[in-house]
């Protein structure tokens, strides 16, 4: 996994072109998709409605998540009795 990261970083503007690529390729098969038969008048006649909804989605997940780590489940290992150089077995 290392190597895949050192990878990445090394060629980032490869990756962010490929990235873009893609993107524009899903963007523009977006309207290649049949919406006759749409639930909702948003999915007829929003264009790339489900990727912004899938983008909404994932911000207030990812938000979420910030908060509820902020709030006290990431802490640190004294709150456990433990010494933070030290594991609490060796204790």
């Amino acid at each position: 996994m290392t190597h895949l990261i050192a990878f990445l970083q090394a060629n980032e503007k490869s990756v962010r072109a490929v990235c873009w690529a893609l993107l524009a390729v899903f963007a523009g098969a977006t309207f290649f998709v049949d919406n006759h038969h749409a639930h909702t008048w948003v999915e007829r006649h929003v264009p790339f409605f489900w990727s912004f909804f899938g983008f909404g989605a994932a911000a207030v997940i990812i938000g979420a998540a910030r908060w509820l780590g902020r709030s006290g489940i990431q802490t640190g290992p004294e709150v456990y009795g433990c010494a933070p150089s030290a594991t609490c077995e060796d204790e």
